[in-house]
């Protein structure tokens, strides 16, 4: 381990912590991977072993090993396990949404609050350089009337996150909106409400929101259409024209980079606060509700 590195325990073994959290945490120069759980033994010591790090037998012993947590579970087990590991004084990195539902997002935040730790969403796109530089342009320019995202794909037909059982029951609301949900927070102003938002038989969301300062957005998401490549856009319109931001193919392993850079200042200087931190995701966690009430969904 290198000075100053954070020793990083990543819990979780699927598709996204192979290909996403567990290489990026072995290569970043602020991190190490020092510990690897999850309820299938062989899987943890397949990942930890390809990276150089040590498979543990239960959650408890892999507090004991570090100074972080990385989470790439399903939410309802994140929101469990993260507030646990915040009590113990660990940082942490969480996936989104944070919470299966409201009660378990507000569990967690009040936990990181009471302990000072740093937690950060693994947000993707929000980490991109690309998308950095186009929200700084939006932010200069200013004098935006509205916006749109659609995020379109094929995933819960086939593919790696075919079998994901929360994605499946929870779909593309919880799954890919807190992503549409937050750029087009950060590019048009807070999301101060859902006006209106309806939900298709087989999960096609159309969702209507008002932003502080006036504007308003829609976004279109869906995880259950033929569609290949995925449809990620992201647009705003105002007194500036019409400025659209896209998705590049391979990217979030660069985001995540980008945000271990972030969350390992942030653990060596001791600041809690970030645009993406725990509370962002609480933000986003309001918004799935607010969504679901509306389209008359308990979940």
């Amino acid at each position: 381990m290198g000075q100053g590195q954070l020793r990083a325990g990543l819990v979780g073994a699927g598709p996204w912590a192979k290909t996403v959290h567990a290489p990026g945490l072995a290569d970043h120069p602020g991190t190490t991977l020092s510990a690897v759980w999850t309820r299938r033994p062989e899987a943890a010591k397949e990942l930890a072993e390809a990276h150089g790090a040590e498979a543990v037998g239960s959650f408890e012993e892999l507090l004991d090993r570090v100074d972080a947590v990385a989470f790439a579970v399903p939410p309802a087990v994140q929101a469990e396990l993260a507030v646990k590991a915040a009590e113990a004084g660990k940082h942490l990195i969480l996936e989104k949404p944070i919470a299966a539902d409201l009660d378990g997002a507000r569990r967690l935040v009040d936990a990181v609050e009471a302990a000072g730790v740093a937690a950060l969403v693994v947000l993707t796109l929000r980490f991109s350089p690309m998308t950095r530089e186009w929200l700084d342009g939006i932010k200069e320019a200013g004098g935006w009337r509205g916006g749109g995202a659609r995020w379109l794909s094929g995933a819960l037909l086939g593919g790696q996150y075919q079998s994901s059982p929360w994605r499946a029951d929870s779909g593309a609301l919880a799954d890919i909106g807190p992503h549409a949900f937050d750029l087009l927070d950060a590019a048009l102003g807070e999301i101060t409400d859902v006006l209106a938002a309806h939900r298709t038989d087989d999960d096609l969301w159309q969702l209507l929101f008002a932003h502080t300062g006036g504007a308003t957005s829609t976004a279109t998401l869906s995880l259950r259409l033929p569609i290949q490549p995925t449809v990620v856009e992201v647009a705003v319109y105002g007194e500036h024209g019409y400025r659209t931001l896209g998705r590049k193919p391979g990217s979030a392993g660069e985001a995540f980079t980008a945000l271990l850079d972030d969350f390992a200042a942030m653990a060596a200087s001791g600041t809690t606060s970030h645009p993406c931190d725990v509370r962002r995701g609480l933000h986003l966690q309001k918004l799935i509700e607010r969504a679901r009430e509306l389209a008359g969904h308990g979940k």
